[in-house]
């Protein structure tokens, strides 16, 4: 019965079967071709035989990009940033929003604080003043000018403020009846509660500090300071004439391509993404809500 139920379900419903499929190929074909790419060898991926089956299977391009000692050293950066971010972001964002969840006989002025978050939203002041606002704060070419000025969020902050908003206000009375106070309150009640939400940011932080090469081309005057976006933006295959003193090593500098080089570079720059989201999402499908007040 259940079986004959799912069919009719899905003879009922076959064009958004449909669409759903579509989309799902249009998500993964790309990233197929391009880790195809990446493991196929120059000459074929040049003549346009690659799909989604490597030809001429080689790691020629990934053996290239590991030789790179600025490309190790970027990945570095790159991993520190993003566990800086997470510590600094996330945590301005769940006591900003911890605060702002508040009403105004708790936290009085919160709603002049409120909006002046709101109004970062609507307006912003520019390259130009962000840029200088950096120098001067004389963090340049430093791992945090690319932390740092990206601190606060506004839209992680309100998401945060409005899931708070929504624990039933009897468990923070309750831990208050007990003795707790507010620092106890929001780590042993806020936070085990708000998993969901702690998450959904952490993956928003952690996806915007790692493909972000724009701050590292700006505030980065050394290329050893480059996080692995900006080197793999910058990193381009060129041959210097200079280094050819024979034979062999001519070979060896045409057994890369640039398209199979980019391909690997892409395929790297994923990878962490890859591995951090499967932890990160089996709590989006436990609900916006854990735990209740028990009566």
């Amino acid at each position: 019965m259940k079986k004959n139920g799912f069919l009719k379900a899905l003879k009922a419903n076959w064009w958004i079967v449909l669409v759903l499929t579509a989309l799902t190929l249009l998500c993964i074909l790309p990233i197929i071709h391009t880790v195809a790419l990446s493991f196929s060898d120059q000459a074929r991926a040049a003549a346009g035989e690659v799909f989604f089956i490597p030809k001429g299977f080689s790691v020629n391009s990934y053996a290239k990009l590991l030789k790179e000692s600025t490309f190790l050293t970027a990945f570095w950066i790159s991993i520190r940033r993003v566990l800086l971010a997470l510590l600094i972001s996330g945590g301005v964002t769940i006591l900003a929003a911890y605060a702002l969840s508040k009403s105004p006989q708790v936290f009085p002025g919160r709603d002049v604080y409120l909006w002046i978050l709101v109004f970062t939203m609507l307006f912003n002041a520019g390259t130009i003043p962000w840029y200088m606002a950096i120098r001067r704060a004389g963090i340049m070419d430093t791992i945090w000018a690319l932390v740092l000025p990206c601190a606060v969020n506004a839209y992680n902050i309100i998401l945060m403020m409005n899931f708070f908003r929504g624990i039933p206000t009897a468990l923070e009375e309750a831990a208050r009846v007990d003795g707790a106070g507010p620092w106890r309150t929001l780590f042993q009640i806020y936070i085990p509660l708000s998993k969901p939400s702690i998450a959904t940011i952490a993956l928003f932080i952690v996806v915007y500090h790692w493909n972000n090469f724009y701050d590292g081309l700006v505030l980065m005057s050394r290329p050893s300071h480059y996080p692995l976006q900006t080197y793999i933006y910058q990193l381009t295959v060129t041959i210097d004439v200079r280094t050819i003193t024979n034979i062999d090593t001519l070979k060896e500098l045409l057994k890369v391509s640039g398209l199979t080089l980019n391909a690997s570079k892409l395929v790297v720059s994923m990878v962490p993404i890859l591995l951090v989201y499967p932890f990160l999402q089996r709590y989006f499908v436990t609900g916006l809500t854990l735990g209740a007040v028990k009566e």
